[in-house]
């Protein structure tokens, strides 16, 4: 059996990334153009870029795992992981994951011209966006996010938790445990103190070491996930990409010093969309109890 990513999944993984992401073909669209933009000014809500959602329709993220028939790739799990995983690491904005559910039920979502906000577990994301198409959101009350990228809302019943719902979400987790790790060893290796580079220090080499050490399981977990698509082998790779996005985000702060908290770093907003994206549905909670089950059986 082969673990390898195929020539077709690094194409899609390399034109995501050229889209949304960074690197010699990153688009308008990476994290260097969300912020602090939408929190300056008089209107410090933030605003969903129309142009980038009708952008990934375009490129066929939502409607990725549509049949041909339909309009859609007819691609699988795996592909949406890894097309997940890379909107996870350029931190882009919007419900992705409700949008992307939605692409074979919900006209225009599969090409980007709506937008799609659904209850996941008790939060609701961008429901007050205007012109968005509200799913299980009856009752829904306005909530203070952590993420100053990211509104929220709070349903009063919690809704089922979706397997797949879970399943992209811990692969945005992934991006972001990748992406943090990657600006924890940049940092080190070229912020000096006593007239050398931190990364020299025995403290700072074990920070990066852990982080990288949480991603790469992380990341063989949701793959592993995306192929079987067994509710359990996704509550398994929910909570370790959840851990590795959170600690990872932390300690890459650690490494940042309070540089990390300034708005001319990304850092302080993997930590805060980690966060909320932990308090989704089938996060901690539910995963644990899922497992559990599933041992006791």
């Amino acid at each position: 059996m082969r673990f390898q990513l195929t020539m077709e999944q690094r194409a899609l993984r390399t034109a995501v990334r050229g889209v949304i992401g960074r690197g010699p073909s990153a688009g308008r669209w990476g994290p260097a153009a969300q912020f602090p933009a939408p929190l300056e000014g008089g209107d410090a809500r933030p605003r969903l870029d129309r142009a980038l959602w009708r952008a990934l329709g375009e490129l066929g993220f939502f409607s990725l795992r549509l049949s041909e028939a339909d309009g859609g790739a007819g691609l699988g799990l795996p592909e949406a992981a890894l097309a997940f995983e890379e909107a996870g690491r350029a931190l882009v904005r919007g419900p992705l994951v409700a949008t992307h559910l939605a692409a074979g039920e919900v006209p225009g979502a599969a090409t980007g011209e709506v937008v799609v906000a659904a209850a996941d577990g008790r939060l609701v994301e961008w429901l007050a966006e205007a012109d968005v198409v509200r799913r299980g959101a009856e009752g829904a009350v306005p909530l203070r996010s952590v993420d100053p990228l990211t509104p929220l809302h709070r349903v009063p019943a919690p809704a089922p938790a979706d397997p797949v719902a879970g399943l992209l979400t811990a692969a945005e987790q992934l991006g972001t445990a990748t992406r943090v790790c990657e600006l924890a060893v940049q940092h080190a290796r070229t912020r000096e103190q006593f007239g050398q580079p931190i990364g020299a220090f025995q403290a700072v080499k074990h920070l990066c070491a852990q982080m990288l050490v949480r991603a790469e399981v992380a990341r063989a977990a949701v793959y592993a996930a995306a192929v079987t698509a067994d509710r359990t082998d996704i509550a398994a790779a929910r909570l370790l990409a959840d851990e590795a996005a959170v600690r990872g985000a932390r300690d890459c702060l650690q490494v940042h010093g309070g540089m990390g908290f300034t708005w001319e770093s990304e850092v302080h907003l993997h930590l805060k969309r980690a966060w909320v994206r932990a308090q989704r549905g089938g996060g901690v909670t539910e995963s644990e109890e899922l497992l559990a089950a599933d041992l006791v059986a």
